[in-house]
């Protein structure tokens, strides 16, 4: 049986997800979300082209027991219903008192680190629970581990994003961004932990094609992740930017606010703010990107440095995210794994699967040695 639900499955990203499965002609999608006209509609703009089979049922991911699962009969079930810094384990066990695959999306820390709590049911069950199918850490633990291998001892791991401005992010997902401005970070710095702020360290990165980007750091899962995977690691830092300067230095300076407790929390702002850049959309554009900076030394004891970096044209950013899921979801559908269990979605695919998935998109990767 070859049946995928995909909850939030009209989202931005669960919208791509049910897009490019829909391009198998040896599956059934069903799209669902708490709005049923929605996955209707989503279901009905897919039909024209899709190759798979495609449904739509009504879900709601915060109350979905086994017996609702149960009832949608799928082979694997795609939580793409961000974000994830207020959700819990919910639907992830009602997969596993199903006996279903369950893969998501979420970049929250403490939600993908803590998945593992599950590897023993979902081992019992024999089934698959993966969380952080998306960019981090999913994409880019597949940066790292293919760069890695090129180098003796790996030492220091800098990852970012920049979306281009075009991409409206809706406004949960705005407010969890926002949310985080000016909030403490444990960091892996150095060889120590040490406490950084959300939005702050401010600082650049020149990407190719698309110019340099205001930076500053916020969390992820990789920030525990690559100290665990990477014993030898000294420092792991993660930064985001965003493409317009003025929103960027904005959420930078307001930050300083939260950090001060001046301002408890900034992400009641959200709506007026995701307001604001809906405005003034014509202020960015719709390419973004992605890198992935390893340092390290090779065999000869010689420091090394290597830059991966991915550009999205033509307002193809948001399938990045989508593409992990997919990929695993096609290995699980194969029985090609991952094996059962719960697990962080670390190193669980090669940068040539995701490339090989993006061959059709205006996506380029390259890779800099210094």
């Amino acid at each position: 049986m070859n049946r995928i639900v995909i909850v939030g499955g009209y989202g931005a990203f669960g919208a791509r997800v049910a897009e490019r499965l829909a391009r198998e002609p040896h599956l059934e999608i069903v799209i669902a979300g708490r709005a049923a006209d929605k996955a209707h509609a989503h279901a009905s703009a897919l039909a024209a082209t899709a190759r798979a089979r495609l449904e739509y049922a009504a879900l709601d991911a915060t109350r979905a027991d086994a017996a609702v699962i149960a009832a949608l009969a799928p082979a694997v079930l795609i939580n793409a219903s961000g974000p994830f810094q207020t959700q819990d384990y919910h639907l992830a066990r009602a997969c596993i008192a199903t006996g279903c695959h369950y893969i998501d999306l979420a970049d929250a820390r403490p939600f993908v680190t803590g998945i593992a709590i599950l590897d023993a049911p979902a081992r019992a069950a024999n089934v698959t629970v993966v969380s952080g199918a998306s960019s981090v850490p999913g994409l880019s633990s597949a940066a790292v581990r293919h760069m890695a291998e090129r180098l003796a001892r790996l030492e220091e791991v800098h990852i970012g994003i920049s979306p281009g401005n075009s991409f409206d992010p809706g406004v949960a997902t705005a407010a969890s961004i926002i949310g985080a401005a000016g909030k403490p970070i444990l960091v892996w710095s150095q060889g120590r932990w040490i406490t950084t702020y959300g939005w702050q360290r401010l600082h650049r990165h020149r990407f190719p094609e698309i110019g340099a980007r205001w930076m500053s750091d916020v969390e992820v899962p990789d920030l525990d992740l690559l100290p665990l995977n990477y014993p030898q690691l000294t420092t792991a830092r993660f930064s985001a930017g965003l493409e317009v300067g003025l929103f960027h230095l904005g959420l930078w300076a307001a930050s300083w606010l939260v950090r001060a407790k001046l301002v408890r929390d900034l992400s009641p702002l959200a709506p007026a703010l995701l307001a604001a850049k809906r405005r003034l959309s014509m202020l960015g554009s719709d390419a973004g990107g992605m890198f992935v900076r390893i340092l390290g030394r090779n065999g000869q004891r010689e420091r090394r440095t290597l830059t991966w970096h991915l550009i999205a044209r033509s307002g193809d950013g948001p399938y990045v995210p989508a593409m992990a899921s997919v990929i695993l979801t096609k290995r699980l559908v194969a029985g090609e794994g991952p094996p059962p269990g719960a697990m962080p979605c670390f190193g669980l695919f090669a940068l040539s699967d995701f490339a090989a998935e993006v061959a059709d998109l205006d996506i380029t990767c390259t890779l800099e040695r210094d």
